[in-house]
């Protein structure tokens, strides 16, 4: 009995060659719609299903391959003689090899396509097919990744089959690649953040070089289903990234994001050690320098804005790992040439995280991330703030939300001078941050916190070492001594009302 293959693919690279050593080692190709005329116009022996089912493509081909003739021949057990009987009884041939790619619904994702359209690009029974296959891989290879072509073509050529080994991985890979395109669009069609279940539809497009050390292993996977800044950004540049290197890269391009102005943050550890805005990108580079030149060296740099050559120059002086910004213009890329490990990233995509996850034992925590400044600023004290204070307030806010809790920014002329984090006291980020301010400036510092003081003693300390303005939400049922504190000093203090907590 001759030997069969059915392919239907939407994606057709490399396809020809397969399908020709197939016919070389006596395959019959059974194929339906555009597959089966690609392969008739580039010559190959090609039969289409609608002859073997005895019943033509219906419903604008909606049902073409949904038929006993095929998911019978795809479903026998070959040791089963019950099995083999039944089919031949019914005229039924087995199918050996089964290559199959699904409409392109993750692709058409985001690309502002009606939900009618949308709905038609829901592949029936191309997942029906890989299934069954994939069921009865002790018999039937199944390929559903183009990178697997030559694996089975060497294996054919090789042993005249492929291995149960082979058979078994591309069976996973199938169940892999249906679970995640239902998945997606169940996600479209619901349209929701928390759903019963929860579904991903994530793709691996990279191994990493290691985790967050190098023990540990790693991988970046994006989300099919929706755009966001940390994919398909273009790597310009530059050696392998890590783990670290992308959550820093996403921490980075987050913090410049909450900016209309020029921005620039670096980024060391998961924390931003320098934020400030300027007229052009080389001075918000120069100044969010100056808040920590030391933590900077080894650290990662992202802009708001294209990067130019003058710019350049400057960041090649210090060790960096990695630059992000939206472009760069032709001069700054050859000035980076200079440092061949220096990563290069361009980012094509905005920030558009509606909901972050944490990954805890046996389970996942959801939330709608934090994407919310507060509208409603309060001034809580007799004092007012001046409007240059105010200004200098609300910069400092955008900072804190994005350093580590307990968080404290101290900030003047648009420009961060001290950043305190990950402190389990909040006294201990206040005292933190505004010595490393002090270090370098010593007026028009203002302090921003991510939440409520719980007692008096951050305004009291920041109040006695030169701070002239406070933004905090409250909050706490002490907030009282607080502003009476502030009051005693003739500082202002400004109630947000909404905290920004970040762990």
């Amino acid at each position: 009995m001759q030997k069969q293959a059915l392919i239907s693919v939407s994606d057709k690279s490399n396809l020809l060659e397969f399908a020709k050593f197939l016919v070389e080692q006596d395959y019959k190709i059974l194929s339906t719609g555009g597959t089966y005329k690609h392969l008739q116009d580039n010559g190959i022996a090609v039969t289409e299903v609608k002859d073997v089912t005895g019943f033509p493509e219906i419903l604008d081909g909606r049902v073409k391959s949904l038929h006993p003739a095929i998911h019978g021949g795809i479903m026998a057990r070959r040791a089963d003689e019950n099995h083999m009987a039944t089919i031949a009884e019914h005229g039924i041939n087995p199918i050996d090899i089964v290559i199959v790619n699904l409409y392109p619904f993750f692709e058409k994702m985001n690309t502002g396509l009606s939900e009618a359209e949308m709905i038609e690009f829901i592949d029936i029974g191309g997942p029906s097919m890989l299934r069954s296959s994939a069921k009865n891989f002790y018999d039937v290879t199944v390929v559903t990744d183009v990178n697997d072509y030559e694996t089975v073509i060497n294996e054919i050529r090789e042993n005249g089959s492929t291995s149960i080994e082979t058979r078994k991985l591309c069976a996973g890979k199938v169940f892999n690649l249906t679970s995640a395109y239902d998945a997606a669009i169940s996600t479209y069609l619901l349209g929701e953040d928390f759903p019963q279940f929860l579904e991903s539809s994530y793709e691996k497009v990279m191994d990493l070089r290691y985790g967050e050390n190098p023990h540990q292993k790693a991988a970046y996977y994006v989300d099919k289903t929706k755009n966001g800044a940390m994919k398909d950004f273009e790597y310009l540049q530059g050696k392998e990234l890590s783990f670290n290197n992308i959550r820093d890269m996403d921490l980075a391009y987050k913090v410049v994001s909450e900016f209309e102005e020029t921005t620039c943050c670096a980024v060391k550890h998961s924390t931003p050690c320098g934020v400030a805005i300027g007229e052009n990108v080389l001075e918000a580079y120069e100044k969010a320098y100056e808040c920590d030149p030391m933590s900077i060296f080894g650290g990662i740099i992202a802009f708001n804005r294209e990067v130019d050559g003058k710019t350049a120059v400057e960041l090649n002086k210090i060790f960096l790992e990695i630059v992000i910004a939206p472009s760069f213009t032709e001069a700054a890329l050859e000035v980076f040439k200079q440092k061949k490990n220096l990563r290069i990233i361009k980012v094509k995509n905005p920030v558009s995280d509606k909901v972050t996850y944490v990954k805890v034992d046996g389970g996942l925590i959801v939330q709608s991330t934090d994407n919310q400044f507060s509208t409603d600023l309060n001034v809580v004290t007799a004092t007012q703030p001046t409007e240059k204070q105010m200004t200098d307030l609300v910069f400092a806010q955008k900072i804190v939300k994005w350093v580590k809790s307990n968080a404290i920014v101290v900030a003047t002329n648009g420009q961060a001078y001290g950043i305190g984090g990950g402190q389990t006291n909040r006294i201990w980020a206040a005292q933190q941050a505004i010595a490393r301010a002090k270090e370098k400036v010593n007026e028009d510092l203002v302090l921003a916190s991510d939440a409520f003081f719980p007692f008096r003693d951050v305004a009291d300390y920041a109040a006695e070492n030169g701070i002239k303005a406070i933004i905090q939400p409250g909050g706490s049922i002490k907030d009282q001594d607080s502003i009476d504190a502030c009051d005693e000093y003739g500082i202002p203090m400004v109630f947000t009302g909404m905290r920004h907590f970040m762990h």
